[in-house]
């Protein structure tokens, strides 16, 4: 691989890429989009959420009370079992994209199971990830619940309409207090508002020379969006 896909044109030799990169963030903030195209531009495999393999969720959306910890708990089992998988073929010598970073998994926890069922949550939890791999980078994006919103409507996913600005507002609380004390990899925080990581390809190739100079620590990536 000497440079990065043709839509931005540039040269890679001067970097040194993460080999494993997770992408995270709330419902509709284009997690897996950017995950995608990030994973075209250095040609690398991808390692995807399979939300349409979960038959809790419909009901998830519907009853949140009654179905949220077989929800979570399908979604904790198949992570586990993508990231084994990956384990077993050497994990640190394919180079990878995730939609997801399993650290944050309790976050929905907190969010939707009551006190007992959160708490044999985290017992399974804990049991199951002790050697769950470390990202070289993480990136957060971030966007308000009027955003969030807005995107669900517009990607028309029936399931998700029934999805209450209460309850993203209450991920995205979640989201920004476990990201304030994340330490365990450097962390990429992106503004998603206003610029078009997706569509832009100014703002794309920006982020994109932002994220191949962030080796330790917090960054922040805010620009201004491209007309």
């Amino acid at each position: 691989m000497d440079s990065l896909s043709n839509d931005i044109n540039l040269d890679l030799g001067q970097y040194e890429l993460p080999r494993f990169i997770a992408v995270e963030g709330s419902i509709g903030v284009g997690k897996t989009t950017l995950a995608k195209r990030l994973a075209k531009t250095f040609n690398y495999d991808t390692l995807l959420e399979q939300a349409e393999e979960n038959p809790f969720l419909e009901k998830f959306y519907r009853d949140r009370a009654s179905a949220a910890l077989p929800t979570q708990l399908f979604f904790l089992f198949q992570r586990v079992r993508q990231l084994q998988a990956l384990r077993q073929g050497d994990m640190f010598q394919p180079l990878r994209i995730a939609d997801f970073l399993m650290d944050k998994d309790p976050i929905f926890a907190g969010v939707t199971l009551d006190d007992n069922e959160l708490n044999l949550y985290r017992m399974v939890f804990q049991q199951l990830t002790l050697d769950a791999p470390t990202p070289d980078l993480v990136i957060y994006l971030q966007a308000s619940t009027e955003v969030l919103m807005e995107r669900i409507k517009r990607r028309g996913n029936a399931m998700e309409q029934h999805i209450s600005p209460e309850y993203l507002t209450a991920l995205n609380d979640a989201y920004t207090d476990f990201f304030y004390y994340y330490e365990r990899a450097p962390l990429l925080i992106i503004n998603a508002t206003e610029i078009d990581i997706v569509n832009s390809d100014a703002d794309y190739r920006n982020l994109v020379e932002y994220l191949l100079r962030v080796k330790t620590g917090r960054h922040y990536f805010n620009p201004a969006p491209h007309g």
